[in-house]
């Protein structure tokens, strides 16, 4: 094999470097933004011209990338074809967006599909049109050429992008979708729209997130008449230390709409923070209820985890709920996989524990009390 000289490689990069400075110039001026409540990505059209712009890949990501939207094939890896045929994505997340744009029959493989709650996608799982790729962090590239998606969907929680790296030596393009960092729940769920632009369906997932945004803000303005506004705690233990949402977080941000006084509401953060549990006892042995204490099926499990969890008033007044219990029939967890696109039915759980007069007729959805 001839050898490619370093300098291509430079030529390549300046290449790269100069066609998304220009796109991004080109955008500023006429252009127009769909996009609401997402900080991560943008669609911004100009004239005909649509460009897809991912500005959070992945966490501290240094540089966005701009994609132009073609309906003719190209060799410009900046540059895709729509609408798309097939894709592969890397997290359940993405599963409902696929089945909400009935487009789940273009997905054709999946890292480790035991994860797959949904029973669409799993009856496509078991009549082997999506395919096992193998472990989420090591997907089987054989596997994958001979897929040949158009397009392979993934993310990154901590910056590593080697296995991604691999797959476009290969010749498959890679989106990263970064919707889990978004710290809204109605951020969460816009990133449908990025789906919609790939498969033609922008309209529908226009009228889609409408209608989830609409359901939101309506709960989140019933939530508003309770009289009482409980306190609440989330998290749990985890090697002697407590995991709380912090103020800011989007976990947060579904305790606020939902009127309650989460108890850590004026801490500092978009993330978890790391408490000391006597701390966490001594703040809030009190709340009327909590949240997500961990992977625990019953009360038992929980004390036997944490002596101290037993002393706490919710658990006394058995005001502990969690959405582990509301599994697959392959054990994943739907909450996991649902709730970034259903952020209205969260929410409407939490309103439905905290303040249930409110939503007399409406069936919890992700959260069950531990018992």
């Amino acid at each position: 094999m001839k050898k490619i000289q370093p300098t291509f490689y430079l030529i390549l990069l300046l290449t790269i470097f100069s066609c998304n400075t220009n796109s991004e110039k080109k955008i500023t001026n006429n252009s127009k933004s769909v996009i609401k409540y997402a900080k991560g990505f943008d669609i911004v059209k100009t004239g005909d011209q649509t460009n897809l712009i991912i500005k959070s890949p992945f966490p501290d990501a240094k540089e966005k990338t701009i994609y132009k939207i073609v309906s003719e094939k190209s060799s410009n890896i900046n540059e895709i074809q729509t609408p798309l045929n097939s894709i592969v994505v890397t997290s359940t997340t993405h599963i409902p967006v696929l089945e909400l744009l009935n487009v789940e029959n273009k997905l054709v493989g999946f890292p480790n599909t035991n994860f797959i709650s949904s029973k669409k996608t799993r009856d496509l799982i078991d009549k082997n049109v999506v395919k096992d790729l193998g472990h989420p962090d090591h997907i089987n590239t054989e596997s994958l050429l001979e897929l040949k998606p158009d397009i392979v969907m993934g993310f990154s929680v901590n910056g590593n992008t080697k296995m991604f790296s691999t797959i476009e030596k290969i010749g498959i393009p890679v989106i990263f979708n970064g919707a889990w960092l978004e710290e809204t729940p109605l951020g969460r769920a816009e990133w449908i729209k990025l789906f919609g632009i790939l498969f033609d369906k922008e309209k529908l997932a226009d009228s889609v997130f409408t209608k989830i945004e609409k359901s939101y803000l309506e709960a989140k303005k019933i939530a508003l008449n309770s009289k009482t506004k409980p306190s609440v705690i989330c998290g749990g233990l985890y090697r002697d230390v407590w995991y709380m949402p912090a103020g800011n977080s989007f976990e947060a941000t579904f305790l606020k709409d939902a009127n309650t006084n989460y108890l850590w509401k004026n801490s500092s953060g978009t993330g978890s923070l790391s408490l000391n549990v006597e701390n966490v006892f001594d703040k809030g042995q009190t709340a009327e209820f909590w949240f997500s204490p961990g992977m625990y099926k019953t009360k038992n499990d929980l004390e036997k985890s944490n002596h101290i969890s037993s002393k706490m008033d919710a658990f006394k007044n058995n005001s502990i709920f969690s959405y582990n219990n509301t599994q697959g029939e392959t054990g994943g967890i739907i909450y996991f996989e649902l709730s970034p696109i259903r952020p209205d039915l969260v929410l409407k759980d939490l309103i439905k524990i905290t303040h249930p007069d409110l939503l007399p007729n409406y069936n919890l959805t992700f959260y069950k009390k531990l018992n």
